[in-house]
C-alpha cells in the first residue's frame, strides 16, 4: 500500500467498504445498547410516582448498575480480547435483550408488592444488565483497533461517536414519548427489541479484522506494534496495568464518569421537578435534540484537532474538554435563568462527549494496542463507571436532602481534576517499537 499522511496506509476502495460495513453495523449496534443502558433515567420519575420510592431508592438500582458495569468491564477486558470483540459484542447484545425485557417485566410482578422486594428484583436485574452493557464498549474498540492505523483513529472515533450519538438520540426523543404516551415498561421493551435485531446483523456482517475478510493482516503501528508474541493474559495485564499513563487515563476517567452519569442520569428527573416541564414537551425535545447534536459535534471536534492539530496526542483535547465541563457546571449551579441551563447542558454534553471520545474511546486504542485494546477499554470504561456509580444512592441522598442546588456544584471538582491529570500527560502519544515515524 502506498503511504500518506504521518505513514497512514492508502487503503483501496475494496478494503475501505468492507471496513465501512463492518463499523457501521458494530456502530448501530453499540448505539442500539446505548437505548437499553439510559432508558432508566427516563423511568427513574416514574418508578417514584408509582412505587413511593425516593431518589435515594432509585438512587440504588442506579448505583447497583454502574458498579457492577465498571468492575465487570475490569475482569471483562481480558476476556474480550481473548475472545475477540465480534464474539463478546454478541455476547453483551444478548443479555442485553433479555435483561431490558425482565426490567420491563417487573411491572406485571404485582405478588412482589411495592416494597423492598420489588425494589431488589429491579436492583438485580439491572445490575446484571449492567454486566452484559460492560461487554459493548470493549467489543467495539477491539474490533475496530485491528482496522484502523493509529493516524486514522481520531477522526475515525468522531465518526463512531455520532453514531453513537444516535442511541442516546433515540432514546432521549423516543423515551420522553414512549413514557408519556404508554406504560413506563416500554422504555425497555422496545429497546429489547431493537437490540435484538441488530444483534442479528452483527453476527452477518461483523469480522474482528481485515485478515478475516481476505485483506492482509493492519499493522496499525499502535502500542502493540513491534511486540514479538503479543498474546496471552500476562501480556495485555502487564501492556495496560502497569503503564503509568493508562493508569493516569483510568483515574481521569473515574472523574469523568462522576460528571458524566451525574448528568445523564438525573437530567430528565430535573427537568420535570425544577423546571416543570413534560418529557413530550417542545421545548424539552428541543432541548434534547441539541444535547444530541452538541455530543455528535464534541466528537468530531475531538476527534479532527487530535489527528491533525495534536497530530495523534489525545491528552491535550481532553484537558480541553474538562474545561469545558468547569465552566458549564457553574452555570448550571448558579442556574440564573431557563436558556442560560439549556446552553450549559448543551455545551456539557459537547465537552463530554470530547473527553469520552479521547479517552475510552481513542486512548484505549493506542496505548493499549491492538493486542490489549480491549483490556485498556476495560480498565477506563470501568473506572468511568465505579466513578458513575457514586452518583446513584450519594447524589440521590444529595438531591433527597439539599435539593437540586447541589447538583451542578458536586461535580465541579471531578473536572477539575481530569483536567490536571492531562496536563501532566500532555505530550503523550504511544510509540510503536521499529517505527521509523
Amino acid at each position: 500500500m502506498a503511504k500518506k499522511r504521518d505513514g497512514v496506509p492508502n487503503h483501496s476502495p475494496k478494503f475501505r467498504r468492507r471496513r465501512a460495513l463492518n463499523w457501521i453495523v458494530l456502530g448501530l449496534t453499540y448505539s442500539a445498547m446505548y437505548m437499553g443502558r439510559y432508558n432508566l433515567s427516563f423511568a427513574n420519575v416514574y418508578l417514584s410516582k408509582e412505587y413511593g420510592w425516593d431518589k435515594t431508592q432509585i438512587g440504588a438500582i442506579i448505583t447497583a448498575a454502574l458498579t457492577i458495569y465498571g468492575f465487570s468491564a475490569l475482569f471483562n477486558g481480558p476476556l474480550a480480547d481473548r475472545i475477540g470483540g465480534r464474539r463478546a459484542m454478541l455476547v453483551g447484545a444478548t443479555g442485553t435483550v433479555v435483561f431490558n425485557f425482565f426490567f420491563g417485566l417487573g411491572a406485571y410482578l404485582g405478588f412482589l408488592g411495592k416494597g423492598p422486594l420489588l425494589l431488589g428484583y429491579f436492583t438485580t436485574v439491572w445490575a446484571l444488565n449492567s454486566y452484559f452493557q460492560s461487554f459493548s464498549a470493549l467489543s467495539l474498540i477491539k474490533v475496530n483497533a485491528g482496522w484502523f492505523h493509529i493516524g486514522e483513529r481520531g477522526v475515525f472515533s468522531a465518526i463512531f461517536g455520532s453514531i453513537i450519538q444516535g442511541g442516546r438520540a433515540l432514546i432521549f426523543f423516543v423515551g420522553g414519548v414512549l413514557v408519556t404516551i404508554l406504560p413506563w415498561q416500554w422504555v425497555f421493551f422496545i429497546p429489547s427489541a431493537v437490540v435484538a435485531f441488530m444483534a442479528f446483523l452483527t453476527y452477518l456482517y461483523v469480522r474482528n479484522g481485515p485478515e478475516d475478510c481476505g485483506f492482509p493482516e493492519l499493522d496499525v503501528q499502535d502500542a502493540s506494534s513491534g511486540d514479538k508474541n503479543p498474546s496471552g493474559l500476562k501480556y495485555v495485564l502487564k501492556k495496560v496495568f502497569f503503564n503509568p499513563v493508562t493508569l493516569t487515563i483510568a483515574l481521569a476517567e473515574f472523574c469523568t464518569g462522576f460528571v458524566r452519569h451525574g448528568f445523564e442520569q438525573w437530567f430528565p428527573r430535573y427537568m420535570i421537578e425544577v423546571q416543570g416541564m413534560a418529557l413530550n414537551s417542545s421545548i424539552f425535545q428541543k432541548g434534547a435534540a441539541a444535547v444530541v447534536l452538541a455530543g455528535i459535534a464534541g466528537a468530531f471536534f475531538a476527534g479532527t484537532i487530535s489527528d491533525w492539530v495534536f497530530k495523534g496526542r489525545r491528552p491535550p483535547v481532553a484537558f480541553l474538554g474538562y474545561i469545558v465541563q468547569v465552566v458549564c457546571l457553574t452555570i448550571i449551579w448558579k442556574a440564573p435563568g431557563l436558556y442560560w441551563v439549556m446552553g450549559a447542558f448543551i455545551f456539557n454534553s459537547f465537552a463530554i462527549s470530547v473527553v469520552h471520545s479521547m479517552l475510552s474511546g481513542t486512548a484505549s486504542m493506542d496505548f493499549g494496542g491492538k493486542k490489549a485494546a480491549a483490556t485498556a477499554t476495560g480498565l477506563f470504561d470501568g473506572m468511568q463507571y465505579i466513578g458513575g456509580s457514586v452518583v446513584g444512592i450519594g447524589m440521590g441522598w444529595l438531591l433527597e436532602h439539599y435539593g437540586w442546588k447541589m447538583w451542578g456544584s458536586s461535580m465541579i471538582g471531578f473536572s477539575t481534576i481530569g483536567a490536571i491529570l492531562m496536563i501532566a500527560l500532555w505530550n503523550q502519544r504511544p510509540k510503536a517499537k521499529g517505527a521509523s515515524h
